[in-house]
């Protein structure tokens, strides 16, 4: 029997290791991640320390499998909607699958031998820290195996207290007050049915502790831990059990079991079917509940139940709905706005002095333009690009200025108003407190191989086998955190992490390089294929320009780029994160963060910035034209400038990011859940389990929620950063939005398995960078309005040009803007010797005009730039300065005036904090006099028999 209670590992240092896993779950004999001392393991589950583990031997045969303690094979009882072993006692808290290795169809004896060995050893071995399983074959596919595992009570108790879980110490009645006062009457529509979701008991919380269960509110043992929380303790064990000793180096943890094929899948099960309730009375049916009221369709124009989301999925994915539901929520307010500037630019386009002059036969048909390459381009009239003259008016408007003014300001509100929102949800959630709770890495904590000095007693430290060394001072026992390398390897590790990365950065930027030769190159074609004349009655010819043609073929190959680069820089990024190694779960992701963010930032902007602030600002003049690597004329903006074009190339990616989001995350399982139905051989009279219904669900994968915030970052950044070149883009994020919700909700309550529940204070590493993101978003969209955008000179010409002395009108006006605003130029003026004139022999003509400010042929100053340039550069400056200043200063003055925690949730969180303790130090004194009373009552009659002798 004692032999029945001994870790069983495998020791395997002449057999060939099969695992191709990397380093990720391998630790030398000594290095273990930490699971709970054997004094802290309950009473009967007694383990020896590892170190004192007796390995069984080589394990070339099967011949000492009496080692192993194997979980009981028990048939399925016929219940498809049961929780709980056959004995319909124990609750089901994780599943692990695997295919059995004497019925593989590669009949690899050897492999499948070693395979079987080590699952039989991590069974064995989560047996002898406490947890129960149990084996049931599959009712569809005899090969597979589920084993079901249960966390009992005295496991539960260990691992809450090791990892600081916060539980119930008596119900909160604490008041809270309505956030929408006389207005429930009107949101009472838009909540969820409070007789359907019932809301959630609230308490004062405290971490738990063995020696204080008295003072936790246990009503039933049972119930005590919800399903979440005994889903994340045995996962916690999973993680960190071993399985293997080879070369002295131990491997363990379920994901790497998964990851080499030893395991198919391992998760916590839904409650119920998504669409059914279950015929369990005692299950909640939460999944159902959540499927009905959240991801329905129907409940489109509802609010979330948050409090549902974060008991079932945990608080992880609960802050990540609640803040794109904040978000989506302030959006309204910005696309009403945007709507309202698009609006006006629309009613008013007829107004648009300079586009009338544009599209007139008498002044833009008869303005000739210089050819915008060399030889293969012809010369051409300005009338062409009236129809994209019109569109611009409605983009390049006052309200455009207003709108931009507005969303520095918004960004600002959303931020802070969110900070606020994040506090409560800390509150509500017991979250405030969670960085003292959250536990290293197993990755980290197998890597924990360097000794550090104890900085504050100064003692020589003794190592243990659980990553944490422990100093003996009299009968205390200190503990301090060891670490996995130097702080000349951490150097390396972050210099060569920070290199890796930089060269995916210049790798986009080289891929910008080549859309920029590419625009350059295939513009000379269009210009040579494209009809030179328009015909109002051919639509094609109406709005397909030379530039139209090449700003939408390069925004398409560009986002296709974007798309490639993306998917492989994804796997670049945690190989190198994992390289990284960073401590804690949350140290991981937010590094992940920030090499994705960096990357996406480049891959994703990139095109944008060069079309807002590089595209046609370097050309030169006709008569000494900038090349481009030597070859290739710089390319132009239209003749009113490229914030058109700005507006194409955002239309195209946010619509093409959504629609390949979309099939990404919907589609793609939805068909691949449909192929697997399809291929399973199952009778339609067989009744399947819910373990075994969940098995066949999509894994959502540990970066599924990553991938979900970066979305919306990125989305953030479009709708921030190049909002004055569009004003409809919050609109489209708003749609874009509410249905991401919904669609997000039906995938994770219909077409993927449960995840492990995990805590999160808030969102993470995407806070700093939507602050990052607000700051830049006011740089740029100044400067969109000053130097991509013609406000600027338009105004200048207005108020300083259309009047004496520089104009001839007597009063202000936008008439004879265009014809001031185009410079005049001699096809006998080129300059470059070195190249043939590339005017002559494309037609009689002597003159051409060129958009820029430049002295005509024939000033003493000819071809320099005139004081009109100088009067609109200093205009734009100006513009730039002023305009951030004033946003500048209206933001610091709301990021002053809001503070991050309001005052009610600051005065929440210090009562709860006060009756918490006072709860505890009233119990702890009500226990220390009851047992000075035992004593005293026991001194009392030690005295009374020593005094009644001698009075007697």
């Amino acid at each position: 029997m004692q032999m029945m209670t001994r870790n069983v590992l495998l020791n395997m240092e002449q057999e060939e290791d099969d695992d191709e896993d990397g380093d990720i779950g391998d630790a030398p004999d000594s290095r273990k991640p930490f699971l709970a001392p054997h004094f802290l393991l309950p009473s009967g589950l007694v383990l020896e320390n590892f170190d004192q583990t007796i390995v069984c031997p080589t394990f070339g045969s099967l011949e000492n499998q009496q080692d192993f303690r194997t979980p009981e094979f028990e048939e399925f009882n016929g219940k498809p909607d049961s929780l709980f072993f056959t004995d319909g006692q124990r609750r089901i808290d994780f599943v692990l699958v695997y295919e059995d290795e004497t019925k593989k169809e590669n009949n690899k004896k050897g492999t499948n031998e070693k395979q079987m060995r080590k699952r039989q050893a991590y069974e064995s071995n989560l047996i002898c820290h406490g947890l129960q399983l149990e084996a049931t074959r599959s009712v569809s596919d005899d090969k597979l195996v589920f084993v079901k595992v249960h966390a009992p009570w005295e496991v539960l108790c260990t691992y809450a207290e090791i990892m600081h879980i916060k539980l119930p110490l008596k119900p909160n009645d604490l008041k809270t007050r309505s956030a929408f006062g006389t207005l429930n009457w009107f949101t009472k529509v838009l909540r969820v049915n409070e007789s359907v979701i019932k809301p959630e008991q609230e308490f004062f919380t405290a971490p738990f502790e063995k020696s204080r269960m008295n003072d936790f509110y246990i009503l039933d043992r049972d119930s005590f831990f919800n399903p979440a929380t005994r889903s994340r303790i045995v996962y916690f064990i999973l993680s960190r059990v071993k399985y293997q000793v080879m070369n002295n180096v131990s491997k363990f943890g379920i994901n790497r079991l998964v990851s080499s094929g030893i395991y198919k899948a391992a998760f916590p099960l839904h409650d119920c079917k998504f669409n059914y309730e279950s015929e369990d009375p005692n299950c909640p049916s939460e999944r159902y509940l959540l499927y009905r009221e959240w991801a329905h369709p129907r409940s489109i124009y509802k609010k979330q139940p948050l409090d549902l989301i974060r008991k079932y999925y945990g608080e992880k994915i609960g802050i990540y709905f609640a803040w794109l539901g904040y978000y989506t929520q302030m959006l309204l307010l910005a696309a009403v706005v945007g709507v309202a500037c698009f609006l006006y630019g629309y009613i008013n386009q007829d107004n648009c002095t300079w586009s009338k002059e544009v599209c007139d036969p008498d002044i833009g048909g008869q303005i000739l333009m210089c050819p915008q390459c060399d030889k293969l381009c012809p010369f051409w009239r300005l009338n062409i690009t009236c129809e994209s003259s019109k569109k611009l008016c409605i983009f390049d408007s006052f309200g455009t200025l207003i709108f931009a003014v507005f969303m520095g300001v918004w960004v600002t509100l959303f931020l802070e108003f969110w900070k606020r929102r994040q506090a409560e949800l800390e509150y509500e959630w017991d979250t405030v407190e969670l960085q003292q709770e959250e536990q290293p890495r197993p990755e980290y904590e197998a890597q924990c191989n360097h000794v550090v000095i104890n900085e504050i007693t100064q003692g020589t430290p003794i190592l243990n086998s659980d990553c944490y060394l422990l100093e003996r001072t009299g009968q205390s026992l200190q503990e301090e955190e060891r670490i996995p390398f130097t702080t000349c390897g951490k150097c390396i590790r972050i210099t060569l992490c920070a290199s890796a990365v930089l060269f995916w950065i210049l790798l986009i930027i080289a891929s910008v390089i080549g859309i920029i030769v590419y625009r350059l190159s295939v513009f000379i074609v269009f210009s040579t294929t494209l009809p030179k004349n328009p015909n109002g009655t051919d639509p094609i010819q109406k709005y397909l320009t030379p530039q139209m043609a090449t700003s939408i073929t390069a925004s398409i190959i560009s986002f296709i780029i974007i798309m490639i680069l993306n998917t492989i820089y994804e796997k670049v990024a945690i190989m190198i994160t994992n390289f990284e190694l960073p401590r804690t779960q949350t140290d991981y992701e937010n590094s992940l963060t920030m090499k994705m963010f960096l990357f996406q930032f480049v891959n994703y902007y990139s095109s944008c910035f060069y079309i807002a602030f590089f595209k046609g600002k370097f050309v030169g003049y006709p008569g000494d034209p900038v090349y481009w690597l030597g070859k290739y004329r710089n390319e132009e903006c239209d003749p009113g400038g490229c914030l058109l074009e700005l507006t194409t190339q955002l239309t195209i990616i946010m619509g093409g990011k959504a629609i390949w989001n979309n099939i990404q995350e919907v589609l793609l399982p939805w068909v691949m859940n449909l192929i697997g139905r399809y291929q399973r051989v199952s009778g339609s009279e067989n009744i399947t389990p819910r373990w075994e219904q969940d098995y066949h669900l999509q894994p959502m994968g540990k970066l599924g929620l990553f991938y979900e915030y970066l979305e919306m970052i990125i989305q953030f950044g479009f709708v921030t950063l190049f909002v004055a070149s569009f004003p409809l883009a919050p609109l489209l994020a708003l749609v874009n939005n509410i249905l991401e919700i919904r669609v997000d909700a039906w995938k994770l309550t219909t077409q993927f398995r449960r995840m492990v529940p995990e805590k999160a204070r808030d969102i993470g590493a995407w806070q700093p960078i939507m602050q990052g993101i607000a700051i830049l978003a006011v740089v740029t969209n100044a400067m969109i309005i000053a130097f991509t955008s013609d406000m600027i000179p338009r105004l200048v010409y207005y108020w300083s040009f259309s009047i004496p002395p520089y104009g001839d009108h007597t009063y202000y006006t936008m008439d004879g803007y265009i014809n001031n605003t185009l410079s005049v130029f001699n096809i006998t003026d080129f300059k470059n010797t070195d190249k043939e004139n590339p005017y002559i022999g494309l037609g009689n003509y002597t003159l051409c005009r060129y958009r820029d400010f430049r002295n005509p042929p024939g000033h003493p100053q000819e071809y320099k730039h005139n004081i009109y340039y100088w009067h609109v550069i200093a205009a734009k400056l100006a513009f730039i300065i002023v305009m951030e200043h004033i946003i500048y200063s209206v933001k610091f003055f709301i990021s002053y005036a809001i503070p991050d925690v309001s005052k009610i949730t600051k005065s929440k969180i210090k009562r709860e904090k006060y009756l918490t303790q006072k709860l505890l130090h009233e119990s702890h004194l009500k226990d220390l006099t009851k047992n000075m009373g035992l004593i005293a009552e026991r001194m009392g009659g030690a005295v009374d028999n020593s005094v009644r002798p001698k009075l007697e």
